[in-house]
């Protein structure tokens, strides 16, 4: 008897001592990306390309790559550029997408299912198969090489991934909570409004931060539809002044990497808990 006791003692030590292992591994699989980038924007540049150094540590702090980058590049103008664009496009997208989504999974007509495979599949399609038409299309209306361009096309993608990920929210919300408040009087629009879109708020956060993330990040349309240095993103503008031919700035690229990873920790550290509520709602509802 005593023996058990020890033994499931022992299976139950291992068995945490192999969970918290586990965490480890993955936090350090994580987190060693930023520490890499956090010492490289740091060192000088004969410590940084001198290859007999310890890559993985630092033995003399330097601030020059964040003084070329702030006052040697437009830094500041890319990063907002970057902040509006993605704001005013995840917007947009979260507007039409939840109106879409509500229509797909709320009513009932005809072509209603395929309708919403058609929004999926369109997400699936490769940017890199649109944003030669699109470039067409945007030059045809004038409004290439302008900020607004990148708010019309960027929706193209996030419109549909907002649409599917609030289609599984919405048919986790019971009908009788909207045709209750249609029954006292209220219209579908008001019900939606007043009802619904309150019991949604962890959905859309989690849909608004994923749009706000794939925005941040999206080169291919901001590479061909900016050509003019004032209204590049912040990824175009990195790769356009810090990687020239077969010269890289490693330093200023680290800071700059660094630097731009900073408002989207701040979004997720913020919305951690709506955010965690809304996939899991929309990954295993509907």
């Amino acid at each position: 008897m005593l023996k058990s006791r020890n033994s499931y003692r022992f299976q139950k030590i291992l068995g945490r001592i192999s969970v918290w292992l586990g965490l480890l591994f993955f936090i350090v699989i994580l987190l060693f990306p930023f520490y890499f980038m956090f010492i490289s924007s740091f060192k000088p540049n004969d410590e940084l390309y001198n290859l007999s150094k310890n890559p993985l540590m630092i033995e003399s702090w330097t601030l020059d790559h964040y003084t070329y980058l702030l006052k040697q590049t437009r830094f500041i103008q890319w990063l907002k550029n970057s902040t509006l664009v993605a704001v005013v496009s995840t917007g947009i997208s979260i507007v039409i997408g939840t109106i879409a989504a509500y229509s797909l999974a709320r009513l009932r007509y005809r072509g209603v299912q395929a309708l919403g495979m058609v929004i999926f599949i369109s997400y699936l399609i490769p940017t890199t198969l649109l944003f030669i038409p699109l470039a067409y299309v945007v030059r045809n209306l004038g409004l290439f090489d302008k900020q607004v361009a990148l708010m019309i096309t960027y929706p193209t993608f996030l419109i549909p991934f907002c649409t599917w990920l609030l289609m599984g929210y919405f048919r986790g919300i019971p009908k009788e909570l909207e045709e209750s408040a249609m029954v006292d009087g209220a219209t579908r629009l008001q019900a939606l409004r007043m009802i619904i879109l309150p019991i949604m708020i962890p959905g859309i956060v989690s849909a608004g931060l994923f749009a706000f993330t794939l925005s941040w990040n999206e080169f291919v349309y901001a590479l061909t539809l900016a050509q003019t240095e004032s209204i590049k993103t912040l990824p175009v503008g990195i790769v356009s002044q810090l990687v020239l031919a077969d010269v890289y700035f490693w330093g200023e690229l680290m800071g700059a990497a660094l630097l731009g990873s900073v408002p989207i920790a701040l979004l997720y550290s913020f919305f951690l808990e709506y955010y965690v509520k809304g996939m899991t709602a929309g990954a295993v509802k509907g």
